[in-house]
């Protein structure tokens, strides 16, 4: 089951330039990268990433990143996937637009 990371396209080339994603400023700070599972990054999206356009949706194969994968309790009592070290880009699966519709709300890939 792949997990999904939420980004700007911007911070997604970094990563391309540097070889590895090693976290958003929020992921800096609270000292781990997030991700949400597919039941979860909806309501991600809506909560984090409001009005925000320019983003992708990162999938990534959570057991390639091995035992630095723990998933935590977070928001409601969900489990959610926190990485403790950066996430190598042969982690990722696919990469995927991140519109949003007429009403704002953002457009996920049919296959999620």
């Amino acid at each position: 089951m792949p997990i999904y990371k939420i980004m700007p396209r911007a911070l997604w080339q970094q990563a391309q330039d540097k070889g590895v994603f090693d976290g958003a400023p929020v992921d800096h700070a609270d000292g781990f990268i997030h991700f949400s599972t597919a039941a979860q990054v909806r309501e991600t999206a809506a909560k984090h990433f409001a009005n925000q356009d320019d983003l992708l949706l990162i999938a990534v194969d959570g057991q390639a990143l091995g035992p630095s994968l723990i998933y935590e309790p977070s928001r409601g009592g969900d489990l959610f996937p926190h990485l403790y070290g950066p996430m190598p880009l042969a982690a990722v699966i696919a990469v995927h637009e991140l519109p949003r519709n007429r009403d704002g709300v953002h457009m996920f890939p049919e296959s999620l």
